[in-house]
């Protein structure tokens, strides 16, 4: 049998008077308050696809993005703020044109893993997931400090995501 948060708060606590009863239940009517706020607001990722060119928002912060179509397309980051968080996945192969998530100024910094090596940018604005050289599930995450973007990620051909500045 399942039991809620508040029957099992109360078989723990003791009843034998009724001063006792009324703190008892304030207590467990704070635990279950609490509780409530803590489950309701759980931070749940968002995810959301991309198909088309887009520039995203601050509001944007926090998704993670399936890009998803048949040619790549040019994905703007918003103005650099601190705490701003993306993640990138590829979740379609294509053959004509790269996937570019692009940065207004040069301040991307980081690595990625490409086949087993790691491609290192400084100071770069463009990071690019290569036609032809892509594979389902590689992705990028992008990290704000208000300063620098800092880039990570994984891609398993070679030569299929690259840090430059365009």
């Amino acid at each position: 049998m399942t039991k809620t948060i508040t029957e099992v708060l109360s078989s723990l606590l003791p009843k034998n008077q009724s001063t006792n009863r009324k703190f008892n239940n304030a207590i467990v009517d704070a635990i279950t308050a609490v509780y409530n706020e803590v489950v309701t607001n759980q931070k749940v990722e968002l995810i959301e696809e991309i198909t088309e060119a887009v520039t995203l928002t601050s509001d944007d912060s926090g998704k993670v993005f399936i890009l998803n179509a048949a040619a790549g397309v040019e994905v703007a980051l918003p103005a650099i703020a601190a705490g701003l968080k993306f993640k990138f996945i590829l979740g379609a192969a294509f053959i004509t044109t790269d996937w570019t998530i692009l940065s207004a100024t040069d301040v991307t910094q980081g690595n990625v893993l490409v086949a087993g090596a790691h491609v290192a940018g400084s100071d770069e604005n463009t990071v690019s997931f290569v036609a032809s050289a892509e594979s389902i599930g590689d992705y990028v995450e992008y990290v704000s400090d208000g300063t620098n973007w800092y880039v990570s990620g994984s891609g398993v051909t070679a030569g299929s995501i690259t840090l430059t500045t365009a």
